[in-house]
């Protein structure tokens, strides 16, 4: 079963789970603001997804700017990113779609055409 993390105010969000219901593709969703996700969860997600820690975080979102993230984070070790991704959901990149074999961040249609 596909797992669909999100936030359900975030308008691009709501695009990919249109995408996925229209096309009829089942997935479990969780709302990243309740059950944010663990440094464990992380950890795997990134390394099935290929993609740098960096890539995980939500850059456009308040709290990061607030941390002033964008100074900090090329001084901090990949674990201490991890760690502060897993503190606060509202800081994680969505949404993020985990398949059987692959990890999507972010909503781009084609991406999810060639997933799915």
């Amino acid at each position: 079963m596909n797992l669909f993390i999100c936030y359900p105010k975030c308008s691009t969000c709501q695009k990919a789970r249109n995408f996925l219901e229209n096309h009829h593709i089942k997935f479990q969703e969780r709302d990243i603001k309740l059950d944010n996700p663990t440094g464990e969860e992380l950890k795997t997600w990134i390394e099935k997804s290929g993609l740098p820690v960096q890539k995980f975080f939500n850059t456009s979102g308040l709290l990061y700017k607030e941390l002033n993230l964008k100074e900090k984070l090329p001084k901090m070790t990949d674990e201490e990113k991890i760690e502060l991704l897993s503190s606060n959901g509202m800081l994680v990149k969505r949404p993020i779609l985990i398949t059987e074999d692959k990890v999507l961040v972010g909503f781009k249609e084609l991406d999810y055409k060639e997933l799915l």
